[in-house]
């Protein structure tokens, strides 16, 4: 026992001193360059900020700006974090000096999914990060192979969930868990279709989302080690041990996949292990690629991390936005029946299903989710950036190293920028030529709207979740009525910051037929 307390006592005495040495090192080389700190406020000796934080960061953080103004700095335990409010500010970080700000500060659990940083959102921004990017953007997520791949397989998804809400008519149904195991199913499916079939498929994809789920659950704790790194090699939490044990039965599966697919060897269009609309899976797509400049290939920890790039960007991400999108739509129920009467238009009746080319056509559903995205943006923090360099923005210096927040939940709903922001109406989106350029890449509506990010690091998955978002909103829209379960009169628009902003009470809603009128 006394070796115990004696092994605690200089693990304290360790953090202190390398804290207290980290901060003065600091301190004496900005006081050097003669810099200028934004402002902000005091925090604790050793844990700066940290104990005042809370959970929503997102909330506390534009709480703050409206005392400290729209760039701030704190520190949360050795970490000096800068966070910006400001669409101009924002312009400088992701456009001015994009190539500064390229670089990720990835935590624990984000190195772990990332099989060390070998995937497109944590990788460093350099020759890997563009190769692995170029492969995502150009090859993977190609108009063409969404246009293949991820048409079929959406299809045949939907299907089956819209199948499995038949089935539960007049009974209560959770429509974030309805919305994951559809976009999870659809997500293996593309990972893997043209490789595995039948049973085999049927029983990794059933091991596969047990695997993510887990994951999830582990990403969504904040590890006090990831603010304190002389402490990461205890792991007081156990969030890594947890971590790593969702990751090496992941690891199994990709190993089993990535086996059986290079068993295959390369495919032809018309090989009988492709897609049945002839497209190639992902996994296919990555195993045979070569660069044609480099003539590299690239190694079974990229491939690995880049399909984790999916499952954790598009799974949660995807479904969480279902999820608060109904829920404004059940609170809003002139919105709900416009955006039903736009789907029946397009769609016909509702024996029919809604077909991939007819999205285009949902411009007011669309409108619908981009307000629903402004209110609650999945990453309302966005990923944080990390110069490479000390440099200025807004007339402050950034010393290089400093973890750089992007606060577009405060952004989205600044009144400075939005008419009765906290009000959700989609049609703020639709109608004048500046309400039509709020498109998702910020680079056209000054920053004030960029619930992906912007610059090169903007979120490379877009295209493809914003197609599987569409495909199940619409199809649930379109063959149901929801209504709240007896004994509940109306719904909470509370917020839960985790991997994503989550509902903190998740939505449960009652499917009916639809009655013509």
């Amino acid at each position: 026992m006394e070796d115990y307390h004696s092994s605690w006592l200089l693990l304290a005495v360790s953090v202190v001193m390398s804290t207290i040495l980290a901060k003065l090192w600091l301190l004496k080389r900005l006081k050097t360059e003669k810099v200028t700190l934004p402002p902000g406020p005091q925090g604790l000796p050793i844990v700066g900020y940290l104990p005042y934080l809370g959970a929503n960061l997102h909330q506390t953080f534009m709480e703050l700006a409206q005392v400290h103004g729209p760039i701030y700095k704190l520190s949360i335990g050795q970490k000096l974090c800068v966070i910006i409010s400001s669409p101009s500010l924002i312009k400088e970080v992701v456009k001015d000096q994009d190539s500064t700000f390229a670089n990720r500060n990835p935590n624990i659990a984000a190195l772990a999914f990332s099989f060390g940083g070998n995937d497109i959102a944590f990788a460093p921004y350099g020759p890997q990060w563009r190769l692995l990017r170029k492969i995502f953007v150009r090859e993977m997520l190609s108009h063409a192979n969404l246009n293949t791949i991820c048409t079929v397989v959406m299809r045949n998804e939907i299907e089956k969930c819209i199948g499995d809400v038949y089935s539960k008519l007049g009974q209560p149904i959770d429509i974030g868990e309805l919305a994951f195991l559809t976009v999870i199913n659809s997500i293996a499916s593309m990972f893997w279709g043209g490789t595995l079939k039948g049973e085999e498929a049927t029983r990794i994809g059933a091991e596969f989302r047990r695997a993510v789920l887990q994951l999830v659950v582990m990403l969504g704790k904040p590890n006090i080690s990831d603010f304190f790194p002389p402490l990461a090699r205890f792991d007081l939490q156990g969030i890594k041990r947890d971590i790593n044990k969702a990751m090496v039965q992941i690891d199994k599966i990709f190993d089993f996949v990535i086996g059986q697919g290079r068993k295959s060897g390369p495919l032809n269009v018309d090989d009988h292990h492709q897609n049945e609309n002839g497209g190639k899976d992902f996994l296919q797509v990555l195993l045979e690629f070569k660069d044609q400049d480099s003539g590299r290939s690239i190694s079974t920890s990229e491939i690995k991390a880049m399909l984790m790039d999916i499952v954790i960007g598009g799974t949660d991400t995807t479904s969480t936005m279902v999820e608060w999108t109904m829920t404004e739509l059940m609170q809003h129920p002139n919105v709900l029946r416009k955006s039903q009467e736009e789907i029946k238009n397009v769609v016909g009746s509702v024996d029919k299903l809604v077909e991939d080319h007819q999205l285009n056509k949902l411009t007011y559903l669309q409108a619908v989710v981009k307000e629903s995205l402004r209110l609650h943006p999945v990453a309302p923090l966005l990923l944080p950036r990390c110069p490479t360099k000390s440099c200025t923005v807004g007339g402050y210096t950034i010393p290089k190293g400093t973890k750089v927040f992007l606060n577009v939940w405060a952004v989205h709903r600044d009144p400075e920028f939005w008419d009765n922001p906290c009000e959700f109406r989609p049609e703020r989106f639709l109608g004048s030529e500046e309400a039509l350029k709020l498109d998702y890449t910020g680079n056209n509506n000054n920053f004030k709207y960029l619930p992906f990010g912007g610059g090169r690091r903007i979120c490379a998955g877009l295209p493809l979740g914003e197609r599987m978002l569409m495909n199940v909103l619409a199809s649930l829209l379109h063959c149901f009525h929801w209504k709240l379960p007896d004994g509940h009169a109306k719904l909470d628009c509370e917020e839960k910051l985790g991997v994503v902003l989550e509902k903190s009470t998740p939505l449960v809603a009652v499917p009916v037929l639809p009655t013509d009128p």
